[in-house]
């Protein structure tokens, strides 16, 4: 029987991947089936989405969803593959240090090999302080370490998230000072969430001592040209659960107006 890797051995992988000539795709997912699949059709490794998770049980996104509640969810995935899971843990559920503290412990209890930690407070929707968020990703670092897994950080930055009144070049300015002070505190990749222009992500990328974290969404260059730009990583968010509930608002519309279940079982063929 093959063995089955610890919870650090799978984090190593996932920062190996990052490292790999080829670019990871990540298509975040929801649940067990989900993750089943990506890892069924050759994903090297599982990456979960809050928002996505979030909706399939009732609640919005924002730490919305009670967070017992998202760690059962992401505990299952986690369980249910041999491949590494990262998981978007949005602002880690926590008012302060200590909370985040025993949040980040009862994240590492689900056995994922990585996260994602947003630069945004939940409850006001603004950026917090890079002096703040630089402390709380030394602290998440500092956690894992003591708990003895090697825990890849994913540090998001919402500068191109947010409405504000900066320019584009101003954003990006912002964006480089952000993820460098995180990389400096301890992540392991930077992710400038909807970030868009090709000039930008080259300009990011080469700006980065770390791996550079793409999500794709409408406008964003195509995975090849990624690729080229040097790009590590690409999430998709909760974007594939989207398509596919707009796939099934199809076909359930065509079940209805046209009162046939050929193009259903067409595909159980």
């Amino acid at each position: 029987m093959k063995r089955k890797s610890s919870q650090s051995e799978k984090a190593d992988l996932l920062k190996k991947l990052h490292y790999s000539k080829q670019m990871l795709v990540l298509p975040n997912i929801w649940d067990v089936a989900g993750a089943a699949l990506l890892e069924e059709t050759g994903y090297q490794a599982v990456a979960t989405a809050s928002a996505a998770i979030a909706r399939a049980n009732g609640f919005q996104d924002g730490e919305k969803i009670p967070f017992d509640q998202a760690l059962n969810v992401i505990t299952q995935i986690v369980n249910a593959v041999e491949v590494p899971v990262t998981a978007d843990i949005e602002s880690g559920y926590a008012t302060d240090l200590q909370g985040l503290k025993a949040n980040i412990r009862k994240v590492l209890a689900t056995g994922v090999a990585g996260i994602n930690i947003e630069d945004s407070d939940p409850k006001t929707n603004e950026l917090l302080p890079v002096d703040l968020q630089v402390e709380r990703i030394r602290l998440i670092r500092k956690v894992a370490e003591k708990a003895g897994v090697r825990l890849f950080i994913n540090a998001r930055t919402d500068v191109f998230l947010k409405p504000s009144s900066l320019t584009n070049d101003e954003k990006l300015k912002v964006a480089i000072e952000r993820g460098c002070a995180y990389a400096d505190a301890g992540a392991d990749g930077v992710y400038p969430i909807f970030v868009r222009e090709e000039s930008d992500i080259s300009t990011l990328v080469n700006e980065f001592a770390v791996p550079i974290n793409i999500l794709i969404t409408k406008g964003t260059p195509e995975l090849s040209k990624l690729q080229n730009l040097g790009v590590a990583r690409v999430s998709f968010g909760p974007n594939f659960q989207k398509a596919m509930l707009l796939a099934m608002k199809t076909s359930l519309k065509n079940v209805k107006d046209k009162f046939s279940h050929s193009h259903i079982t067409d595909m159980l063929a």
